[in-house]
């Protein structure tokens, strides 16, 4: 699927839909479900994952920031999920 999508070469792009994928085995992948700008255009997103078998999605926690938790900021550097980092180049869209 890594393949088969578009990427998005400017994490400051990111909208709804779009997904964060490491391919590999194992691999793993989490959508953007939902994003707010504040005035000055600084963006935060939700992202939401499942598992194997994908019935049972849901909202991720930011581990990294508790107090905007389960919002995430961008950066220009990596997403560090509880259990997946995802680096630059790993945002594409469908």
């Amino acid at each position: 699927m890594e393949k088969q999508l578009k990427s998005i070469h400017k994490i400051n792009d990111v909208e709804p839909g779009d997904v964060l994928i490491q391919g590999g085995s194992p691999g793993h992948a989490m959508m953007v479900v939902d994003m707010a700008i504040n005035k000055s255009g600084k963006k935060i997103f939700l992202l939401a994952q499942s598992y194997m078998p994908a019935q049972d999605i849901h909202i991720v926690i930011n581990p990294a920031n508790k107090n905007l938790s389960p919002w995430f900021e961008l950066n220009n550097d990596a997403i560090y999920t509880p259990e997946w980092i995802f680096s630059k180049g790993r945002l594409k869209r469908w």
